[in-house]
């Protein structure tokens, strides 16, 4: 088998797979948890670094268009507000 982390030593990867492959179904399903809500996090501060002076609707409704695409966003949500060019920088 091919090493799935070029940076970690295939002896350390194999007990990696292995206690995964040990995790009870729940803990897989929490890991998968933590890891969503760690992209929406990071997907976020993109949007917030991109977007300074929006506010957090707007960059909720900005993430609800990563998240789901921009037409079934705006169906869901509405447009996204117009941008503003006396806000921006």
């Amino acid at each position: 088998m091919s090493a799935l982390y070029p940076d970690t030593r295939p002896e350390a990867e194999q007990v990696q797979i292995a206690l995964l492959r040990r995790a009870p179904a729940w803990r897989k399903l929490e890991m998968l948890g933590q890891m969503n809500e760690m992209v929406r996090t990071l997907a976020f501060s993109g949007l917030r670094q991109r977007h300074p002076q929006a506010t957090p609707a707007e960059l909720r409704r900005r993430l609800a268009d990563l998240i789901l695409g921009p037409d079934l966003a705006a169906r869901a949500y509405g447009p996204l507000p117009e941008e503003n060019p006396t806000r921006a920088l």
